[in-house]
């Protein structure tokens, strides 16, 4: 195993195991039965005094700091609830198991302890320790406490040791855990059902992307892993359910920056007899009652700017937000004309684009999105970007379709769902035509999805909202990565704590 350079045991700790093994010590118990966590412990005996309890209580955990004062030891323990100090004394523990101690155990290692609760005289909970276990001998050191681990690529890649060191990486992940909860609760309480769609897809739809593709042996046929769940969601407004969502892991096999992951969560919600003015309420409604519970209020540090997400939010057409954000008034241009304007301001793709509401969207991207900084709501996109929405009931051209905006990302689309099944056949003929002249992000024909909508859907307001976006503007982390507990990165066989750049195989990402 010590062949393998991306194993990293610590030959001093190996000697270590060796020694406690030749004692008899039992490295890694079955079990270890705990009367108190260590939140407990201090909730319990916040009173108590400087004699110690006269119950025996015991818990377990992670060391962390260990002082060694000769015929004593201080030591720091923590479990998932935090931190408590330890007192060590070699007349009080049973024999040889203070020297086991003092020659074996060390930082990182995992144990439980039994004692009595006291407080020291600098006020301190401690736990004057009666007896003591080794519950997990562990062969990897810790990095030097004082730093902690903070080199990125090592951070990211071994996300276990991050977590161990960093409480500030802990906390950003209880924190998704709790918006992930608080979403599901939002939305049961509001009547909507919860439902799981496949991930493994034959075609794959709702949404402008490239899929990832594997291959069924017994089935012997192309699969696909899905880029949403959306088309699936809606068969379900067409079977009868009226309020349904999917907190849904998606695939994309698109780039990675500090906000895309090939691999990302979001929550999408569909509700019947509804429009995208209803799901802009919902879509608000929901984000800014997590962003409250949260945190406590509606104000939010990101990056450099302090974001208000008290209600209502600011709605802008896209037309509009091009013309006073842009700078742009692209209707009053030619197609030839905005060719030139956007070459000047090095707007991608003016040259391939071959209508005006597709400039639209382009000038928009590259002149507006990175200026929305508090919550904004765009609408009315342009019909050819938006292939699943319904047209617009005033506006020829476009169709019913927002998205949020919140410190220059976009972190929810929606829009009136598309429910002619005629109409939807020649957006999605469109979409294909795409295709042949080479979008590898196009959609594909569902034509069992237009089945589906031959047999009536109502008409549905749907919205997707990014959860991985929605715990980076709560936590306040510009990187995607710091959200994602194992992000994707590119394959490598060692990561040293100091290095630089990382080592990479021939085989490309994974």
């Amino acid at each position: 195993m010590q062949d393998n350079p991306s194993i990293q045991f610590d030959e001093q700790r190996l000697a270590k195991r060796q020694q406690l093994l030749e004692e008899g010590v039992e490295l890694y118990p079955h079990e270890f039965r705990r009367s108190h966590t260590i939140d407990t412990v201090r909730e319990e005996f916040s009173e108590i005094g400087h004699d110690p309890s006269a119950e025996i209580i015991s818990t377990a955990g992670r060391l962390y700091g260990v002082r060694d004062h000769g015929k004593t030891f201080f030591a720091d323990l923590r479990d998932e609830t935090g931190r408590i100090q330890l007192y060590i004394r070699k007349d009080a523990l049973p024999e040889g198991k203070f020297q086991n101690f003092k020659n074996c155990i060390e930082r990182g290692d995992i144990i439980g302890v039994k004692g009595r609760v006291f407080k020291t005289k600098v006020g301190e909970i401690s736990i004057f320790v009666d007896d003591m276990t080794l519950l997990t001998k562990t062969l990897c050191s810790l990095p030097e406490k004082f730093h902690g681990l903070t080199n990125l690529e090592k951070r990211y890649r071994q996300r276990y040791l991050d977590l161990i060191v960093n409480e500030d990486s802990r906390e950003t992940f209880r924190t998704r855990s709790r918006i992930i909860s608080l979403l599901r609760n939002y939305l049961t309480n509001d009547g909507f059902l919860e439902f799981e769609t496949p991930t493994l897809q034959p075609l794959y739809g709702g949404a402008n992307a490239r899929p990832f593709t594997t291959f069924h042996n017994f089935l012997g046929q192309k699969l696909y892993l899905r880029i949403a769940p959306e088309l699936y969601l809606k068969r379900l407004i067409v079977g009868g359910f009226e309020k349904v969502f999917e907190v849904a892991k998606n695939f994309r096999n698109e780039d990675i920056d500090t906000s895309h992951n090939p691999e990302f969560s979001m929550v999408e919600i569909y509700q019947a007899y509804a429009d995208y003015h209803d799901m802009m309420r919902l879509t608000e409604s929901v984000v800014s009652t997590v962003i409250s519970d949260i945190t406590g209020g509606n104000e939010v540090s990101f990056e450099d700017n302090t974001i208000s997400y008290k209600t209502p939010w600011q709605v802008m057409t896209m037309e509009n937000a091009v013309r006073t954000i842009g700078g742009v008034d692209v209707f009053a241009h030619d197609v030839d004309a905005l060719r030139i304007i956007g070459e000047k301001l090095g707007v991608e793709g003016v040259l391939d684009a071959r209508s005006q509401r597709e400039m639209l969207v382009l000038f928009f991207e590259t002149l507006v999105e990175d200026k929305l900084i508090q919550p904004t709501f765009i609408t009315d996109f342009p019909v050819e970007n938006s292939p699943l929405a319904k047209s617009h009931r005033e506006k020829e051209g476009f169709v019913e379709r927002f998205e949020l905006f919140i410190a220059g990302m976009e972190l929810a689309n929606g829009f009136s769902e598309l429910n002619d099944p005629l109409d939807q056949v020649q957006r999605f003929e469109a979409q294909e035509e795409k295709r042949r002249l080479g979008d590898e992000e196009a959609q594909m024909h569902d034509y069992d999805f237009v089945n589906a909508l031959g047999y009536g859907m109502p008409p549905t307001g749907g919205v997707g909202i990014g959860i991985d976006r929605l715990v980076m503007l709560v936590t306040g982390n510009s990187s995607i990565k710091e959200v994602i507990l194992f992000p994707s990165m590119r394959r490598e066989q060692v990561v040293q704590e100091n290095d630089k750049e990382p080592l990479p195989l021939d085989d490309g990402n994974v």
